[in-house]
């Protein structure tokens, strides 16, 4: 991100109101982007020149190329590191990148190795992404991720498989009433794995907590309870980014599927009109599923633990907030 680049001259966190429900999404509108992709390598030293010479007072203007800057370094550099994110797993390439694990995930009749497959690719993309994106504090270790990553999988293949068994046994419930659960057993397997995934690829976090900082940008100490907060926010950011995702597109296909645009045509067209829903459903409500939850989190250090409260700041004066990365 750009607060990453050096300086001593301030620079808003966005030209948005982070402080505003709607200002955030607007602001996640932005970095989730897919066109933020096509930003080369030079474009990014670029952006990190403009931001760096407003920072060290060579430009005193907001210009829209400096906004643009900075949404170029949002889009593209880790807040804890300053490095750039590996393309694939960036958010502003998480519509893309889900969007094929996702139609695959909601394909009609998989079966049992299908239900398999895609259940497999979407906790490795999963990882790659917490992995990528997590708060740095503490760094998982190669033994740790490929653990975590084996039970990720293990519980997304159960609930799947599980669910798949049980629906087409309730024979008390409606043929269409089983027919639209059936479509939804992999939301509830996205779900529940994703929510397990978050938690044990930063579960580090938890047990060691993470770096807190002062309005300043000054590094204050770890907190354990801070972790707590951006771990169990980010596994609720996924829910809700999951359950539009998830069940709108299959919803509407069961329908439309009853209709004449659907019957007698052939199977290629269905997917491509349930690829189309999903990608449609996705690139709307990314940014409201990012935006419930700030990313640079202020939490009141009645919040944390003792240590933090009674800490002065540079004036003298007690520290009332403290924040931290919560991490995408």
């Amino acid at each position: 991100m750009a607060s990453t680049v050096p300086g001593y001259v301030p620079l808003s966190p966005s030209r948005y109101d982070l402080s505003s429900y709607w200002g955030r999404v607007q602001h996640c509108a932005e970095i989730s982007d897919p066109t933020m992709l096509l930003n080369t390598t030079s474009d990014i030293e670029a952006a990190k020149r403009t931001i760096w010479d407003y920072k060290n007072g060579v430009t005193s203007k907001l210009t829209p190329e400096l906004w643009r800057a900075k949404r170029v370094l949002d889009s593209t550099l880790h807040p804890d590191t300053g490095e750039t994110v590996f393309l694939p797993f960036r958010m502003s390439s998480c519509v893309l990148s889900n969007l094929v694990v996702t139609a695959g995930m909601l394909t009609p009749n998989l079966g049992t190795a299908g239900t398999l497959f895609w259940q497999v690719a979407n906790q490795s993309l999963n990882v790659a992404i917490n992995t990528a994106n997590a708060n740095k504090s503490h760094p998982l270790t190669t033994q740790q991720i490929a653990t975590n990553y084996s039970m990720a999988v293990t519980a997304s293949c159960s609930v799947a498989l599980g669910l798949n068994a049980i629906v087409p046994r309730l024979k008390s419930l409606q043929p269409s009433t089983r027919l639209v659960l059936g479509r939804l057993v992999p939301f509830a397997a996205v779900v529940s794995a994703g929510v397990v995934n978050v938690f044990l690829m930063r579960s580090e976090e938890i047990k060691k907590g993470i770096t807190v900082f002062n309005k300043d940008g000054e590094e204050v100490g770890t907190s354990k309870k801070a972790a707590l907060y951006a771990v169990g926010e980010t596994a609720a950011s996924r829910v809700i980014n999951a359950t539009p995702i998830m069940v709108i597109p299959p919803l509407i296909l069961v329908k439309l599927q009853q209709t004449r645009l659907l019957k007698g045509k052939s199977k290629s067209v269905e997917t491509l009109l349930n690829i189309g829903l999903i990608f449609a459903t996705s690139l709307v409500a990314l940014p409201f599923a990012l935006a419930v939850f700030p990313q640079r989190r202020h939490l009141n250090v009645s919040k944390l633990e003792d240590k933090f409260h009674n800490l002065k700041d540079k004036d003298g004066n007690d520290i009332q907030t403290l924040e931290f990365n919560r991490g995408i």
